[in-house]
């Protein structure tokens, strides 16, 4: 399988890429405007430096891709998210927050509605959802280190109880769709701490 990274050199872009090195043997293409500085290509690496928010250089960098992932976050997610439709991706997992649906329970004051830091990322899920793309969209809380198995599983439409998230717990769930892509195909889910 040929997997795309988007955001490749952040820390979840590396640890999800030295997971897979270490227990896959599928192909991967990191992508981020400085790849080229953080990973050397060979049999199995691909980097390219792009810029996701330019469509013509991201198209091409996800030609004959199987699967992209993107851990990237910010203002600009909208254009990302959009760009990255418009390459028409065979699978899609895209990375955001809880609280876009104001979904969170426990700490409303990070819902979209109290937080307009969200707003992008409201945006960009309306956007996958609304397209046509095969896509599962992980909602996480703040990230730490932790248990994989430290996770509770919620879909669109169910409250969410806590706002945190293991890294590992989201690595685990990733894979799980490398390895079957109709898993969770369509649905946005939170992951977070038990």
């Amino acid at each position: 399988m040929n997997i795309a990274i988007l955001g490749a050199t952040g820390n979840f872009g590396i640890a999800l890429t030295s997971k897979l090195l270490a227990f896959t043997d599928h192909k991967l293409t990191l992508i981020s405007r400085n790849a080229g500085s953080k990973f050397e290509d060979n049999y199995r690496i691909h980097a390219k430096n792009v810029d996701a928010t330019n469509v013509r250089a991201l198209k091409k960098a996800l030609e004959n891709q199987d699967l992209v992932y993107c851990a990237i976050a910010g203002d600009y997610i909208p254009v990302i998210a959009d760009n990255i439709i418009s390459c028409e991706p065979k699978r899609f997992i895209f990375m955001t927050t809880v609280g876009v649906y104001n979904e969170l329970e426990n700490a409303k004051h990070l819902n979209v509605d109290n937080e307009p830091l969200q707003i992008p990322n409201q945006y960009a899920v309306n956007l996958i959802e609304e397209s046509d793309v095969d896509y599962t969209i992980f909602r996480l809380g703040l990230l730490e280190n932790g248990d994989e198995d430290d996770y509770v599983i919620t879909e669109k439409g169910e409250g969410v109880k806590t706002h945190n998230t293991t890294a590992e717990s989201v690595m685990k769930i990733a894979m799980e769709i490398i390895d079957n892509p109709e898993l969770y195909s369509r649905k946005s889910i939170s992951i977070t701490k038990k």
